[in-house]
């Protein structure tokens, strides 16, 4: 098409349309070609003609939002040089050739002389996209209102600002809002609710509304009091504020100081419930109409906040908020226009029709003048976004209004999550915007979107969509069934029926004794009573454990839907009786849940492993902590239970009820109550006398290091699996995005009052972090802002802990070390000795008290460091290895700290909370795990719940690892045929297993917005095999073949001399053989070195004996079996990582970009 207009095609476009719709659809168009022909003739400015050229040219977007985000938001020029470098070789052919130079030239030189090449740099980004974002400077603005204003182009002021992360930068945005609206040249001010308080629970929604009104009112009398007309309108993004801005908005203007103010309101056109909230708020304008009130505006948009939404659903198996398509939003937003725009409904509700799609803008205009109005409707447009075509608009309609994006120089930064949606919207093929200057010249471009108009137009029919955000949690996902888990849901205090069910569970919490009756029926008070209890449950265990694998699994199904169906019978005892504020405890039920159903497949799955037989624990006891009291017991029970286990459940004092609700909930799902024994003990006495039982068979722990070491000086011989301690730190590097760091850092820290065992208890500032004067600021206000009260009020964000502070956590919260100061100083709140405000310690040295120890209480630690490589020493320091974190944006320097962090659960920009099941398997490396388990949630949990004999395992892999081939190659003339076809199956199997799950970096949940791998890692200090003398030599070379396959080299222990032709083979294999009598083995074991044993002939509570109980010394002693899956695991660590995979929901490159499987 050259010139003004398409040629015709073949085909009617506008067969689909009935009478009066194909009338205004190709009036509609005609005025789209007028259109086009005027703006053809407007000059284009400088930038926005490199606007353009970026949507054309196909690295342009990457490139563009690689070098806002990477040069211009980071404080410090190094990392903005590195940025520059790496961006410099994929710069655009569209920018002018001395700009390509410099560019280029400057990547190079930036390395060298950050200072003076990255302030350039930085000026020639602003050059290219300044013309969408103006200088909120008294005298700047001022100079640019001026310049854009004219008698038909009028002006939406946005003041753009840093993250609200607390009270103090949502006042100072409110503050510069009103600033700007006292301006005589500012007439009209945009703002979000959510920028005018501090973050709220979403829970506390008519809290929320209160203190936002109180917020506003200010600013809502300014406009009413001005001599001159003045408008205030309350923006919207993020699905969760749209009940809350309504609700903000119809409060305001329905005070009486406000009748005859007319104020507007943003709605979102890819939001289904768009056109039921412009019915609702019509309505009430009616009403205040009639009352003798000003009418308002509701400015109608398509809505810019998709990716994130995205990130939202998929994230939480929500529902996505938005509709699935363009088309259906393009539909909507004409489902919405078409009911509004009628005469009677403009006298309420003023209309802003916002946007740049040229057809839409024309039908609405078509549409007005056939149904006779000409007032009560205003078109918007985006600051700096085809401007020609903006022109030619503005001459039809007569006026148009900008929406105007200011902020400081100082902010600039701030803005980019503004420029990446305006950016991407243009590049998206979907998107009108990305035809936006070809349409004029481009036939097949011109035909694409008036046929996507008429279609969008043929879809919008008069009906009221539904919400997809519906109290129902499985609207997104399906109920897991057998093979196939699926992660539940947490409840969504978005939807209005869901905070209402959660309104009531907090209301009674306060007087609830759920729970109390049964466990009093629980408590066994003498030692002759506990004893007939453990021979019943003992027994009560062997029974259970002969059902197969499919019925325990059955069981743990309707288990499942039980949890569920108990919701909030868990939330309100987890509440009542430990502290939990519904937030913290509604994804703890969720959690129980998955437990339910993911080990019911794993149970399952025991049957299936090649090479093995398992034969279940009789009796298993689970005692589990007080600060998750509903999760970790379900987690540990069940996955005894799935295992074929008979449990004894003895909650941890503080959290009895929570346990004894829990019994109440797996009993009534059909696990028999002799399979699962309740038990509250009346003293400590009591508590030894269980765990020393030697009908005890296994002990599940979760609790400090020292109850470990508690538990087995009672039995040194206890088969004990715990997890245990974490002292857990988040590095902040210079090129983190700091709003979101200090975000995820408070959430991390302070989340049910420091209580976590993965809490953040450490932040280590790297480099010039430390310095940031914005971070301190940011990281102040938000802990600083957090709302500290009871967990009966749901406005609550940080509740009382579960016991008053005593000893350690007393002076953590009270005492200074030697360089430590307060930068936020803990205070007990009011006569209640267990409720404190959170507490932030600078300065904080290393090898100090508060760099290694656990607190487990509202405090935080902040720690600096030269270079990322002496953080990663800092963190390591610490003897614990439970979860860690990493706030960068640079690939090269997560891919260091995921190489080097010793913890078993890792977090790269994200909190370092919240681990869910199978998603991210929980569990921790050094003390933070003890015994030969693997990690909770994850596919080996059920492994470690009994004992494994040999079984003949199938035909696996013929192609070996070389050292495992090598080793078998060299001691095959000194075996016996049976035992060289026996080892040469167990390599198959081993081969198999490497293949086909250890060499796997897998992500099961394959979210897209989130990457979550599990990976296994070979076990870095050499694991000691121990061959005694009820061992084979067939045995140890199969063991010793299981860890070559893992690309772990051990080192072997004989308690007698090892066949010479043997010995030489595996030290050829660089294995490492000593011959050591018993004294010098129970010398070895005291050794620090040694945290793992393959015992090999000699069963694992022997061991344990020989090592006096050490907690932190795991050992394998088993059968030795054929099967590579079993064999394997002691030589590997399990790891899981979880990476944000998205830059506000544009997906990552820094995430894609992480190599993550072993190798």
């Amino acid at each position: 098409m050259a010139g003004t207009s398409p040629t015709k095609t073949t085909n009617d476009p506008f067969a689909r349309l009935g009478v009066d719709q194909r009338e205004h659809a190709e009036a509609s168009v005609k005025l789209v070609q007028q259109w086009l022909a005027e703006a053809s003739k407007v000059p284009t400015a400088g930038s926005a003609r490199m606007l353009a050229e970026i949507l054309r040219d196909p690295q342009g977007l990457a490139f563009t939002v690689g070098f806002v985000d990477g040069v211009i938001r980071p404080e410090d020029a190094r990392v903005a040089a590195r940025a520059l470098a790496r961006v410099a070789p994929r710069v655009p052919r569209f920018l002018p050739w001395w700009m390509r130079a410099g560019v280029r030239s400057g990547g190079v030189i930036a390395p060298v002389l950050p200072d003076v090449v990255v302030p350039v740099a930085r000026q020639v980004l602003r050059r290219m996209v300044g013309h969408l974002i103006i200088d909120a400077r008294p005298k700047r603005v001022g100079r640019s209102i001026a310049r854009l204003r004219s008698h038909d182009v009028r002006l939406n002021v946005n003041l753009l600002g840093e993250a609200v992360l607390g009270k103090k930068e949502a006042s100072s945005r409110l503050g510069g809002t009103k600033a700007l609206l006292r301006r005589d040249d500012i007439d009209y001010v945009s703002i979000k609710v959510s920028s005018t308080v501090a973050p709220h629970s979403q829970w506390a929604f008519d809290a929320a509304v209160d203190d936002i009104v109180k917020e506003l009112t200010p600013l809502f009398q300014i406009a009413a009091n001005a001599s001159s007309p003045k408008f205030v309108n309350l923006d919207m993004e993020e699905y969760r504020d749209l009940d809350l801005t309504i609700a903000v908005f119809t409060r305001l203007l329905d005070k009486p100081e406000f009748q005859q103010l007319s104020a507007g309101i943003v709605l979102q056109a890819y939001l289904p419930d768009a056109l039921g909230a412009m019915i609702r708020l019509q309505e009430w304008s009616a009403q205040r109409r009639a009352r003798g009130g000003a009418d308002i505006k509701v400015r109608v948009v398509k809505g810019a906040n998709l990716p994130m939404e995205i990130v939202e659903s998929q994230l939480h198996g929500w529902p996505l908020a938005t509709w699935g398509s363009k088309l259906e939003t393009d539909a909507n937003y004409k489902r919405v226009l078409d009911y509004a725009l009628t005469p009677e409904r403009l006298a309420n509700v003023r209309v802003g029709i916002a946007g740049h799609n040229l057809f839409d803008i024309a039908w609405s205009w078509v549409l007005a003048g056939d149904r006779g109005i000409a007032d009560g409707i205003e078109y918007e447009m985006l600051l700096g976004m085809a401007e020609g075509q903006a022109a030619a608009v503005r001459r039809t309609v007569g006026s148009l209004r900008l929406y105007t994006p200011v902020v400081s120089p100082d902010h600039f930064d701030t803005a980019i999550a503004y420029l990446i949606r305006r950016l991407e919207e243009g590049a998206s093929s979907d998107n009108f915007m990305s035809a936006v200057f070809d349409l004029a010249g481009n036939e097949a471009l011109f035909n694409r979107e008036r046929d996507r108009f008429v279609a969008s137009l043929a879809n919008a029919d008069e009906h009221v969509p539904a919400p997809h955000r519906v109290s129902n949690r499985f609207a997104a996902i399906s109920v897991p069934t057998p093979g196939h888990f699926e992660n539940c849901p947490d409840t969504d205090p978005a939807v209005v029926d869901n905070r209402a069910w959660g309104g009531r569970i907090v209301a009674g919490a306060a007087s609830s004794t759920a729970g109390n009756d049964t466990i009093d029926a629980a408590t066994v008070p003498t030692a002759a009573t506990l004893s007939e209890v453990v021979a019943s449950a003992e027994a009560g265990g062997r029974s259970w454990g002969e059902r197969s694998a499919k019925q325990r699994a059955a069981i743990l199904r309707d288990v499942g839907a039980a949890l569920e169906a108990s919701r909030d019978r868990l939330i309100d005892v987890a509440m009542s009786e430990t502290g939990k504020t519904i937030d913290q405890a509604d994804p703890e039920a969720s959690e129980a849940i998955d437990f339910a159903y993911y080990y019911a497949d794993l149970a399952e799955q025991l049957d299936a492993i090649d090479g093995a037989t398992f034969t279940p624990d009789a009796l298993t006891v689970v005692t589990p902590p007080w600060n998750f009291p509903v999760a970790i017991p379900a987690g540990s029970t069940l996955a005894a239970l799935a295992a074929g286990s008979g449990v004894i459940l003895k909650p941890a004092p503080q959290a009895r009820r929570c346990g004894a609700v829990l019994a109440e909930v797996l009993w009534s799902a059909g696990v028999p109550r002799d399979a699962l024994t309740l038990l509250n003990i009346a003293d400590d006495d009591l508590g030894s006398q269980l765990i020393a039982d030697p009908r005890v068979r296994r002990v599940i722990l979760t609790g400090a290091y020292e109850t470990a070491e508690l538990f087995r000086t009672f039995r040194p011989d206890l088969p004990l699996l715990a997890e245990t301690s974490g002292k857990n730190a988040i590095i902040v590097t210079p090129s983190a995005d700091f709003d979101l760091a200090v975000k995820d850092i408070a959430a991390s820290a302070f989340g049910h009052a420091g209580q976590k065992c993965s809490a953040a208890s450490l932040v280590v500032l790297v480099g010039s972090v430390a310095r940031s004067e914005r971070f301190r600021n940011q990281l102040v206000d938000a802990v600083t802002s957090l709302t500290i009260g009871s967990e009966f009020d749901p406005a609550t964000q940080m509740s009382r802990m579960v016991d008053a502070p005593a000893d350690k956590l007393l002076r953590g919260l009270t005492t200074l070390g030697p360089g430590e100061s307060w930068l936020v100083e803990p205070r007990q709140v009011g006569s209640d000795q267990r409720l404190w405000s959170p507490g932030v310690r600078d300065g904080v040295q290393r090898g100090s008290e508060y760099h290694l120890t656990e607190y487990f209480g509202p405090i935080l630690g902040i720690m600096t460091a030269t270079d990322l490589a002496d953080a990663i020493d800092t963190v390591n320091d610490i003897e614990y290895g439970l979860t860690s974190g990493i706030h960068s944006l640079d690939a090269a320097e997560v891919a260091t700290w995921l190489a080097r962090i010793e913890a078993g659960n890792l977090y790269v920009n994200r909190g370092i909370t919240g681990a869910i099941v199978r998603r991210q398997p929980f569990g921790g490396w050094k003390k933070s795990a003890v015994g030969a388990g693997a990690k909770a949630g994850g596919p080996n949990y059920l492994v470690g719940l009994g004992s494994w004999t040999s079984a003949i395992s199938t035909p696996g892999e013929t192609v070996l690892n070389s050292r495992v081939g090598s080793l078998l190659n060299a001691v095959g003339p000194d075996i016996t045929d049976e035992d060289r076809n026996w080892l040469a199956r167990c390599a198959g199997s081993d081969a198999a297993a490497w293949r086909d799950v250890f060499s796997h970096a897998d992500d099961v949940s394959d979210l897209g917005v989130e990457r979550n791998i599990f990976r296994y890692l070979p076990v870095p200090e050499p694991v000691v095999i121990r061959w005694g003398s009820n061992g084979s030599a067939a045995q140890l070379l199969r063991v010793v073949a299981a860890a070559l396959a893992a690309n772990h080299v051990p080192v072997v222990s004989s308690q007698t001399q090892l066949p010479g032709p043997i010995e030489l083979a595996l030290e050829a294999a660089g294995v490492t053989v000593s011959t050591e009598d018993s004294q010098g083995w129970r010398v070895r074991l005291t050794k620090p070195s040694v945290h793992r044993v393959r015992s090999i002939g000699t069963p694992a509570s022997h061991v344990s004996v020989e090592a006096a109980g050490r907690p932190d010394l795991a050992v394998w002693g088993g059968a030795v079996t054929e099967s590579g899956r079993i064999e394997m695991l002691p030589f590997l660590r399990e790891q899981a990582v979880s990476i944000t995979a998205h830059r506000f929901g544009t997906p990552s490159e820094l995430a894609s970009s992480l190599q993550l499987a072993p190798t």
